[in-house]
């Protein structure tokens, strides 16, 4: 395997692993990251760590589980003195940077016009949301086309607008309302423009101009995340009528019948689950991603005439899925069901991935993206990093997996063996899903005495998995040596 490759994460948020065409969708038009998949290697059974933003990237960034950092929700700023991806390749004389969403700390009550932790970059252009805060996409936008600015923004967080009310700040930026929408919307202003195309756009740049040295560099996309808005052409690549909705079980059919909402309700309620609604979210959803694919077809392209394609270890993945509907839910969360906690993860490297075009099925981390990194770099990993390396998948070497992927969250946590998911509250209460009978998850089998000694098995295997982490995460000396 090739040493010192350039290494390109590319990471969307919000993405479940079937939103690609190879991975079995025909509903769904991304060629670009079928590309990745069809050059490279996809493992398709990749779980997420943590089933919402913050504590997903902050695990997968740094190597480590929630646990370690005890972050399990949105809103805990990762602590400047963890180790980062970027301070691993930093030290052996990579240019680092990221572009785009990171989202290491809190967006909603600050100002993104002041100095942010580096956290290890040499570069930053952090912008994790789209439009609504005077950050880099909003200062690039002013530079390059100031009459597009009208345009950014989708809404501003309620957190933020309270913040910004308590603080007395007027940022004099105009948000449309209501912030959430199951209507998806066309992008207003000029598509070269949006916040996908920004992350791009500014990605390419970078890489022109650390063409030739060693470089790190994270692309942190908004989309597929709510609010669904897309320039026009990706939206028009879909007929809703072709967009299938959700196959429910009798008794979501039964609870489905029977939601409603008041106008009163806030904006986040105001939801039907109806067939016309679930494909116009899925419309959206879609038209998203394959605005991230056309841009991301741009980045490859950059690559291939600078020369640097053969040589840069491309990843594409995402920090979490998306519900879709499939459980009257959209969004994410806890227990994390497949369409939350499964994401995509492709790595596409010319000059190290051997019998391209493969497909590896053994359950992987998100933890372990970090020290397969690292490895695959010819780099030393850290014995603290909780993640294990998955590069003998590059090479076609005997790649098994895990046996167990372990999800945290502040609401319980989760195992996903070969055929079950097993969760488990803090007040007790178990949920068990048979994949196989009931790919769905639709079905809590905990309480089915036909499931009896299977439960009895994913107790044991949670209590070996939870044990595991937690008693293997990094610990002081016990000799003082």
């Amino acid at each position: 395997m090739p040493d010192d490759p350039n290494v390109l994460l590319l990471h969307t948020d919000q993405q479940r692993f079937d939103a690609l065409g190879a991975h079995g969708n025909d509903e769904i038009h991304p060629p670009n990251l079928d590309r990745l998949a069809a050059e490279g290697v996809s493992l398709t059974r990749t779980y997420v760590n943590a089933p919402v933003c913050m504590p997903s990237r902050e695990s997968y960034l740094t190597g480590k589980y929630p646990s370690e950092l005890r972050i399990f929700d949105n809103g805990v700023n990762l602590p400047e003195g963890v180790p980062t991806l970027p301070e691993y390749f930093g030290r052996r004389g990579y240019a680092t940077a990221n572009v785009g969403k990171l989202h290491f700390r809190r967006h909603s009550d600050r100002d993104h016009s002041h100095l942010h932790p580096s956290y290890g970059f040499d570069h930053l252009e952090l912008s994790d949301e789209p439009g609504c805060y005077e950050d880099a996409y909003r200062a690039w936008v002013r530079r390059e086309a100031p009459e597009q600015l009208p345009h950014l923004s989708p809404g501003i967080p309620d957190a933020a607008e309270a913040y910004e009310r308590f603080a007395d700040l007027d940022r004099d930026i105009d948000h449309p309302e209501p912030r959430f929408r199951t209507e998806p919307q066309a992008f207003e202003g000029d598509p070269g423009y949006t916040h996908t195309a920004f992350v791009a756009r500014r990605t390419m740049n970078y890489l022109r101009e650390h063409a030739g040295e060693r470089f790190l560099c994270v692309a942190g996309f908004y989309a597929p995340h709510q609010p669904w808005i897309a320039p026009r052409e990706y939206l028009d690549l879909y007929d809703r009528a072709d967009l299938s909705p959700p196959n429910y079980s009798p008794e979501y059919e039964r609870r489905r019948e029977e939601y409603s909402y008041e106008p009163e309700d806030p904006w986040w309620e105001r939801v039907e689950f109806s067939d016309a609604e679930l494909r116009a979210v899925k419309h959206g959803y879609y038209a998203m991603v394959s605005e991230v694919d056309h841009w991301v077809g741009e980045i490859l392209d950059t690559l291939e005439t600078l020369g640097e394609l053969e040589d840069t270890l491309v990843v594409f993945t995402s920090d979490h899925g998306e519900d879709l509907g499939e459980h009257l839910r959209y969004g994410k969360g806890f227990p994390a069901w497949e369409g939350v906690a499964r994401v995509p993860m492709l790595v596409h490297w010319p000059a190290g991935v051997e019998n391209p075009g493969r497909r590896e099925d053994g359950i992987t981390e998100l933890v372990d993206l970090v020290p397969t990194l690292l490895d695959a770099a010819g780099l030393q990993v850290p014995s603290h990093l909780q993640g294990q390396s998955f590069a003998d998948a590059l090479t076609d070497d005997g790649y098994e997996g895990r046996d167990v992927a372990l999800l945290e969250s502040h609401e319980g946590k989760a195992i996903r063996t070969d055929r079950y998911r097993y969760a488990l509250t803090p007040d007790g209460e178990e949920l068990l899903f048979d994949l196989a009978e009931d790919p769905l998850e639709q079905h809590d089998r905990s309480g089915d005495p036909d499931y009896e000694a299977e439960r009895s098995r994913l107790r044991l295997a949670y209590a070996r998995r939870t044990t595991e982490v937690s008693v293997g995460g990094e610990r002081p000396d016990k000799w003082g040596a």
